[in-house]
């Protein structure tokens, strides 16, 4: 493999301007890296990722290369880009194995950082190691949020998320599993139990409903929660999937792995109108997963998904819209089907305080520094921006760090 890699290494061109560095949404140093790693300086190559993007492990894995790194390198301009994220992959996971951190100093703020998934773990890595007390509340049993419960085990395995609860532990940072923040430990308590500033990371957990019939029936599972547990889920021979985004496409490969004999991708339009990344789509059909495309469901039965024909039309205006056809009615029948249109935020924590505005979906208000509106509370990731990607977590988790560090020095 190292072999093979470093083969890859040699077609970078090392760009002074790389395009690479500069479409990585939290700024990896590219060229650097790929340098050091050519040069056999695993470990300092393994610090520098590691210190820009304590996720660098994870990211090099789940991020969506062909609209960033990959996507923007020049060699991919008359041929094949380099593979970026396979290098970073390996320096990453090796750094891991034999990382040691140390606190830079003591401090006496104790932070609470609520939702133990790609924020919260980056937040809470960042100020333990600036020596503040902190807490990591998660709802789960481990940590990890999405990238334990809601990623395969086959592209992220779980020893990933075990190794960094290592480090966290490490670093002195506390684990409160099990521990769901608003209904009994409110943000009153918190603060009154001595916090000095509270973050919530809390992501997107509630999944998003087609509002169709038929949506509680006992064959009929929510994408997300399906990922958290597969093995608790029968859902018999066929497998129908609504939604074609990338959690689609690992609920049904999830699916088919599980025992399904067939699994279908339903949707509403075409191919290249797709959410999911070309990456996902073309592993999804090595898969044999299989595509009913067009198809909107109109209700979900025990026997499947009624559903009515689709097709694109151009407008007056040049835009293409996707429009239902009269009379098409049909019924895709099946054994289970697994509804993959998105999530929102849950609403524990809004629901049990004051001062913490949200959007119209729920979506907490904060600043461009992750100031909420109540003072002394902060928020980023999915729970702010609504699903996105990792590597957009983490870059921000950064910057709501430096705000929080700010406001400790307040008083």
């Amino acid at each position: 493999m190292m072999k093979e890699l470093l083969l890859e290494a040699d077609r970078c061109l090392l760009c002074k301007n790389a395009r690479c560095k500069a479409n990585c949404p939290i700024n990896t140093e590219i060229p650097e890296v790929v340098k050091l790693f050519k040069e056999g300086k695993l470990d300092e190559a393994g610090a520098m990722l590691f210190e820009n993007n304590p996720l660098s492990a994870v990211c090099a894995v789940v991020c969506p290369h062909e609209d960033q790194c990959k996507g923007n390198c020049i060699r991919g301009i008359k041929g094949e880009p380099v593979s970026f994220c396979e290098i970073e992959e390996l320096i990453s996971n090796e750094y891991l194995k034999k990382i040691k951190l140390e606190k830079t100093a003591e401090r006496n703020e104790r932070i609470a950082i609520i939702g133990a998934g790609p924020a919260g773990i980056t937040l809470s890595i960042i100020l333990a190691k600036k020596g503040f007390k902190v807490t990591l509340f998660d709802a789960h049993e481990k940590i990890g949020g999405v990238l334990r419960y809601g990623i395969p085990e086959y592209r992220l395995p779980n020893s990933v998320m075990d190794r960094y609860e290592e480090i966290l532990l490490a670093l002195g940072v506390k684990i409160r599993p099990n521990t769901l923040i608003g209904p009994v430990i409110t943000l009153d308590k918190l603060f009154f139990d001595g916090y000095k500033a509270v973050f919530i990371g809390t992501g997107v957990w509630n999944p998003k409903t087609l509002d169709i019939k038929g949506e509680s029936l006992g064959n009929v599972h929510y994408a997300i929660d399906y990922l958290k547990s597969p093995d608790v889920y029968n859902l018999g021979k066929k497998v129908a999937v609504i939604g074609a985004g990338n959690v689609a496409m690992d609920a049904a490969r999830v699916a088919k792995r599980s025992g399904a004999e067939e699994v279908y991708i339903l949707y509403r339009k075409g191919f290249e109108n797709m959410p999911c990344t070309k990456v996902e789509l073309q592993e999804a059909k090595d898969d044999d997963i299989k595509f009913e495309l067009f198809k909107a469901p109109i209700e979900l039965t025990e026997d499947g998904v009624k559903y009515i024909e689709t097709k694109n039309e151009v407008k007056e205006d040049g835009k293409v819209v996707t429009v239902t056809i009269d009379g098409t009615e049909g019924m895709f029948e099946c054994d289970s089907v697994i509804i993959a249109v998105s999530q929102s935020p849950r609403k524990n924590i809004v629901a049990n305080t004051t001062g913490i505005e949200t959007n119209k979906w729920g979506l907490v208000l904060t600043d461009d520094k992750g100031h909420t509106t109540r003072e002394g509370v902060f928020a980023s990731g999915d729970v702010v921006t609504g699903a996105n990607t990792v590597v957009h977590a983490a870059a921000y988790a950064k910057v709501v760090a430096e705000s929080i560090e700010e406001y400790c020095k307040k008083d």
